[in-house]
């Protein structure tokens, strides 16, 4: 994924251990900065580090800032540019500027607050952790950042508070081991997702197929039933077959899976709605179905097929069903 995802867990992890931490997060960045907006280092008061907010190039710097912020138990907001003199001196050679605002579990973010967030995130709950402009209370919140959510926006509020976006991480279920999947799984892989074939037919979902890869041996209601649907879910049915597709279909139109694609023709998918129109589905539900699957872009072999899956996926969930 573009950023470690794992730096909250680490750092409640090494407080627990007897460890003075400090939690590190990229909160502005300008130019070619290598991380983005809400990217995160653990900081240990041996030097041990986990994480990254530059790629390497400040990191050094960061850590010893982060070793007073944490003797003090004050937070410190740090920033690097490739026009100081300082930038070259710790690396920043690679473009761009960035400010980094670090924070001592403990004196500054409540480890309780860290234990509810990790909490909420092993629970697949999205949450913003709210830092003030000054030393002041953290909050978790988890409502009234829509956009931020959608966007995985970090930043910066009017009122100079921070907003770190902590959202579940991204999955695709794909219904159907067929070739267009097996094009698909490393694709959506590389994109930041976390890719759960559901495939009931062994011949189709097998280990040969798809190696080390989660395959669900279901009938694909129950499977999606069993996974859960949430809002930073995209379902894709491949079968092209309704006794396979139409179950998981239906349970997903009652939930807030951010994309819904169904492979098919333009006769197919007139067929799939009139189904779901006779299953006493809403206009509304129906109309979030994306048939025939995918971007038009003219693809035609299975891996260009995917393409356009993924590609319309990443539209849906960064502009919204409109694209705009």
């Amino acid at each position: 994924m573009e950023r470690f995802d794992n730096m909250p867990e680490t750092a409640l992890a090494w407080h627990r251990a007897g460890r003075k931490v400090a939690l590190a997060t990229v909160v502005q960045t300008w130019g070619s900065a290598p991380r983005r907006v809400g990217s995160q280092l653990v900081i240990a008061e041996d030097g041990a580090i986990e994480g990254s907010v530059s790629g390497g190039c400040v990191e050094g710097d960061v850590v010893l800032e982060a070793l007073e912020a944490i003797a003090e138990g004050a937070p410190r907001a740090l920033e690097y540019g490739i026009s100081d003199g300082d930038a070259f001196a710790v690396g920043l050679a690679c473009g761009g500027t960035i400010r980094v605002l670090v924070e001592p579990v403990g004196p500054v973010l409540p480890v309780a607050l860290l234990q509810e967030l990790v909490a909420a995130r092993a629970a697949r709950d999205k949450v913003a952790v709210v830092s003030p402009p000054e030393v002041g209370v953290r909050r978790l919140v988890r409502e009234g950042f829509d956009d931020r959510f959608r966007m995985d926006w970090s930043g910066f509020e009017e009122d100079g508070s921070f907003v770190t976006i902590h959202n579940p991480p991204l999955r695709v279920i794909i219904v159907g081991a067929v070739h267009i999947a097996q094009a698909l799984v490393p694709m959506a892989r590389l994109a930041g997702f976390d890719p759960i074939l559901i495939e009931p037919r062994p011949a189709f979902g097998s280990e040969e197929r798809f190696p080390g890869e989660t395959i669900v041996d279901e009938w694909p209601d129950e499977g999606v039933r069993a996974l859960g649907l949430d809002g930073r879910t995209a379902l894709v049915l491949l079968t092209h077959d309704p006794k396979l597709d139409d179950p998981a279909l239906i349970e997903a139109l009652e939930t807030d899976v951010f994309y819904i694609g169904a492979l098919g023709s333009t006769r197919t998918q007139a067929k799939r709605v009139a189904r779901m129109q006779e299953a006493g589905l809403s206009d509304a539900q129906i109309g979030r179905i994306h048939g025939p699957v995918g971007l038009d872009i003219g693809a035609a072999s299975p891996a260009e097929i995917a393409v356009s899956i993924l590609a319309e996926c990443l539209q849906v969930l960064r502009k919204g069903e409109s694209g705009q």
